[in-house]
């Protein structure tokens, strides 16, 4: 029997770009540079792990988004995933985190899975809510933010490290798992496995394939939305310290009257 492992993957703007919202106050997508999240990189990877420690183990990378998340997929396909889905609707546009594990949800049913895996988090909204909302609404137990994972015998095991303690947990399949960044780097994709994945299977499906009204999600159906947002303002030059013996008093005196100390 194959091990079915699909992977959520979210196309994101570059962090070292300059990122902005728009005018109804979702994130600007479409001006700057995206690429995969890189937390969801150390996903691929340790699906890829058990993967190739399993028999007839399939893994397929799943997004929700525009046609330049298709670049997403393209780099978890090239690292060694086997397939990937790709849902797109205009309708999502505005679609919060409960609307999101809504599609991904009815799209992980549609594919089919054993095992779910989810980095800790998205690099643009970081709320690190979606593997516990997954779990919801496929009804199956959750392990998340595991820095050590592992598949044997229909279980998944692993360890999840805290500021006090590591804790050894484990899940009956099917399951949901995220992990943190702490799971082992993720591989760089070879040349050979870059022209691989421009033959691999990529199936696009939209809202009406997943039996979804637009009403569920978008700005429309969000539960959560952006009230303001305001730019951060430009850096500002420095105040230097010149020490002429009354050095440690000026730098009191400055933190004092922002009050610092």
């Amino acid at each position: 029997m194959s091990l079915r492992i699909v992977v959520c993957v979210k196309y994101v703007p570059d962090a070292t770009g300059d990122r902005r919202f728009t005018e109804d106050l979702t994130v600007d997508r479409e001006d700057v540079d995206g690429l995969l999240s890189e937390l969801d990189e150390y996903a691929v990877e340790q699906a890829l792990q058990i993967s190739e420690s399993a028999d007839n183990a399939k893994v397929t990378v799943l997004t929700v988004g525009p046609e330049d998340a298709r670049a997403a997929l393209s780099k978890a396909l090239s690292m060694g995933a086997h397939q990937a889905v790709h849902v797109e609707d205009e309708d999502l546009h505005g679609t919060d985190a409960l609307g999101t594990s809504l599609v991904l949800a009815k799209a992980i049913e549609h594919v089919g899975y054993d095992l779910v895996l989810c980095g800790m988090a998205a690099t643009d909204g970081a709320m690190g809510v979606l593997p516990a909302l997954l779990a919801e609404r496929l009804g199956v137990p959750q392990a998340t933010l595991l820095s050590e994972v592992n598949v044997e015998d229909g279980v998944v095991t692993g360890r999840r490290d805290g500021d006090a303690a590591s804790e050894q947990l484990r899940a009956v399949l099917p399951a949901v798992v995220s992990v943190t960044d702490q799971s082992g780097e993720a591989r760089y994709p070879s040349f050979k496995g870059i022209m691989a994945a421009k033959k691999k299977p990529v199936e696009s499906l939209d809202l009406s394939d997943l039996g979804i009204e637009a009403v569920q999600v978008g700005l429309a159906g969000a539960w959560t939305a952006v009230e303001s947002a305001t730019e951060r303002p430009a850096r500002t030059a420095g105040t230097v310290v010149k020490d002429d013996g009354t050095g440690a008093e000026q730098l009191a005196a400055f933190l004092a009257e922002r009050q610092s100390i």
